[in-house]
């Protein structure tokens, strides 16, 4: 455990109380967890206290634990010039939860923000410009949620007959096919297709 994150937690803890519910250390990596209502003055805190200044925002993103009563964390990673230190913010929210935007905190916050969106359907309020970020417009579902499917819904293509791109839903069609997973050492019962040529006796 490292000494200096660790008393760095707790003063950030004691500095803003109700803000932090928990500390842990990750690979030398100090880690907060928040909740919704205090994750905005713990980031104006981080950013601006003297012992702190966080004042870049390298990332937000989502992560998806379907199993959890809480399925989602908003994870913000900072990083401070100053005092070489980086630290990692959590937020436990639900499918229908808000979080409030950071766009205000941070202005890196906005894109960040619309990519959770986008790809985790995670909602934050306040947000000066709440649309998808990378999916096409009117995009099914959101594509990073460990629920949706790995072919998605439907398909974007240019069709040489219309002269158009087409949207028409996924068809993954495929011929039957049969595996005798034997040893290509031991060799098979059967001609190989394009074997056919050779004899039984190899002339």
């Amino acid at each position: 455990m490292n000494q200096a994150l660790q008393e760095l937690g707790e003063y950030v803890e004691g500095s803003i109380p109700g803000s932090v519910n928990r500390i842990i250390q990750d690979h030398d990596e100090l880690i907060l967890f928040s909740t919704s209502q205090g994750i905005i003055p713990l980031l104006t805190f981080l950013r601006d206290d003297a012992n702190c200044f966080f004042k870049i925002l390298s990332d937000i993103c989502g992560v998806d634990y379907p199993d959890r009563e809480k399925r989602f964390e908003v994870v913000y990673n900072l990083l401070s010039l100053r005092h070489n230190h980086r630290v990692r913010v959590k937020v436990a929210c639900n499918e229908n939860d808000f979080i409030p935007s950071a766009a205000s905190v941070f202005s890196a916050a906005s894109w960040f923000e619309r990519e959770a969106y986008d790809l985790f359907g995670i909602m934050f309020s306040d947000h000066p410009d709440m649309r998808r970020l990378l999916t096409d417009y009117g995009f099914d579902g959101h594509p990073l949620r460990k629920d949706f499917p790995l072919s998605g819904h439907i398909q974007v293509r240019y069709d040489e007959a219309e002269k158009r791109v087409v949207r028409e839903p996924v068809k993954l069609t495929q011929a039957f096919r049969s595996f005798d997973f034997l040893s290509p050492w031991e060799g098979a019962d059967y001609v190989f297709p394009g074997d056919e040529k050779a004899d039984a006796d190899g002339e």
